[in-house]
């Protein structure tokens, strides 16, 4: 299988000449400023939902001792199911919940080991 032939990456080629079209919609049916203004939000969008929480989780894991670090990553899981259950009713399989707990328990029951 080919790179190409991957549904990811498809897609993933897909989106920049997707992105024009839309700019270019928005730019002919509403006008120039509020196209600008559509991309300039598609931008901090963006940003606000890619670099900043990269900033913070690379903060926290520099600062924070490792088992807590840990624990908290452990937890994205789980709180990522709850918002897709509570938001998008997406909900999760026994599969799925099972993991997540079987991670969070591995996690909290480890212990470090001695210096």
């Amino acid at each position: 299988m080919t790179a190409i032939d991957r549904p990811m990456t498809r897609l993933a080629s897909a989106a920049p000449p997707h992105l024009w079209f839309v700019v270019a919609a928005a730019f002919h049916y509403l006008g120039p400023s509020f196209a600008v203004l559509l991309f300039a939000a598609g931008i901090g969008v963006g940003i606000r939902s890619t670099v900043i929480p990269y900033v913070c989780d690379q903060l926290a894991m520099s600062r924070l001792p490792r088992s807590t670090y840990a624990l908290m990553i452990s937890l994205l899981p789980a709180s990522a199911a709850v918002v897709g259950a509570l938001v998008l009713s997406q909900i999760p399989t026994g599969a799925e919940m099972l993991g997540i707990g079987l991670v969070m328990a591995g996690i909290a029951v480890h212990k470090p080991a001695a210096q």
